[in-house]
């Protein structure tokens, strides 16, 4: 039950038309009101250029800011305020939360946001082997002995490429309409907060450098985020690009050979020679160490670094690239083997749970900071509105 004088305060506000800030939001803010005075993280990051444009913090400013942070630490290692100090400023966990309640915001449907946060890492397992029991029943109606090793069958006499595309097709397009919401809803929040113009190609092409370079991981000087002890790692960002560049390098193996199938009529399977085997391949030993780094980094991390309400649904997704990784890998060098079959099931049941939750946890966020920097590139480069009100 909310308390009293909080109720008085949501009244107050919806007379005025104004929006209430959650707790997280209005302790960014508090915090963000310091940082503002000092500015000694000026060049550390994207924050705080974006917070030095502002003199008070509403919520789409926060919610654009929070998504621009990544939560590198440095700005809490060279806080002069931050714990044991009274004024406590811990930049990085105070965004983290408000990220959170942002994944939740812009969620579609919403109440799968909340679900998948609070039980990330469950929901990944039990889905993963719910989904993969179900392929597991299909493959027996095409094949009834398929599981009895008394045949050594090949991948596509188990489970064939119609049924593939049918099973995955409603699932990716339910991923392009969901995550397109999201990011449609999100960018009309914080369009109005950083300039109604549109992004120029040259914001356009800085934004993207930044995202695919993870520029805001050096620690605003190069040599990488502060680890618990202080010292400069750029271990972090090593993963994170482990890890993305795999996912699309499997994602790139999967349009190739969709484009081999459907315009060249050759189909699979590809000798490892191939453009879609080697990527497929590559792709996976990528997403594989990179994601094993990511869960080593996650349960090591400092409670001061992160939100720790967010390790099962970060734990969740990084399961998830673990499963969908080394089952992809094992599939390829089982061969036709007894082992197949189930090798099959298991991995097909781990990307079709990965593709039903990435609306929902850190895939989204990292569409909504691609978002955010966009709309950073854009907005540095008009002049300050604080400039403006004052002429």
């Amino acid at each position: 039950m909310k308390a009293l004088h909080e109720l008085v305060q949501e009244a107050k506000a919806t007379a005025l038309g104004q929006v209430v800030l959650s707790p997280n939001e209005a302790e960014v803010a508090r915090q963000l009101q310091i940082c503002n005075a000092c500015r000694y993280c000026e060049s550390f990051c994207a924050v705080f250029p974006a917070m030095t444009r502002r003199l008070s913090f509403e919520q789409n400013d926060i919610h654009y800011m929070a998504n621009l942070c990544h939560s590198c630490g440095a700005c809490l290692h060279a806080c002069q305020y931050a714990d044991p100090h009274d004024f406590q400023v811990n930049i990085p966990q105070s965004m983290a939360k408000v990220r959170l309640e942002t994944y939740q915001t812009y969620a579609w449907p919403k109440s799968m946001g909340k679900w998948y946060q609070h039980n990330g890492l469950w929901i990944a397992i039990c889905l993963t082997l719910s989904l993969a029991f179900f392929v597991a029943l299909i493959m027996m109606k095409q094949n009834s002995s398929v599981f009895d090793g008394t045949k050594v069958l090949g991948f596509y006499d188990i489970l064939g490429h119609n049924a593939m595309v049918n099973l995955f097709a409603p699932i990716f397009i339910f991923d392009v309409i969901a995550l397109g919401i999201g990011l449609f809803t999100f960018l009309s929040k914080i369009a109005p907060v950083t300039g109604e113009v549109g992004a120029s190609t040259q914001a356009t092409l800085e934004a993207t450098q930044n995202m695919l370079t993870l520029k805001y991981l050096d620690g605003g000087h190069g040599e990488g985020c502060n680890n618990e002890d202080d010292a400069f790692t750029l271990a972090k960002r090593r993963a994170h690009h482990l890890t993305f560049y795999g996912f699309m390098l499997c994602f790139a193996s999967t349009t190739v050979a969709t484009f081999y199938h459907y315009a060249l009529g050759l189909f699979a399977p590809y000798d490892l020679s191939t453009l879609p085997k080697l990527l497929g391949v590559l792709g996976g030993v990528s997403l594989l160490i990179g994601s094993i780094a990511l869960a080593k980094l996650n349960l090591s991390r400092h409670k001061d670094h992160g939100d720790a309400k967010q390790k099962p649904m970060d734990l969740g997704f990084i399961a998830l690239l673990i499963l969908t990784s080394s089952t992809g890998l094992l599939l390829w060098l089982a061969g036709k083997t007894v082992a197949m079959p189930l090798l099959l099931a298991l991995h097909l049941g781990s990307i079709m749970a990965l593709f039903l939750t990435l609306p929902y946890g850190k895939f989204a966020h990292g569409i909504y900071r691609g978002a955010a920097l966009v709309r950073f590139a854009v907005e540095k480069r008009q002049p300050s509105r604080l400039i403006l009100k004052e002429d």
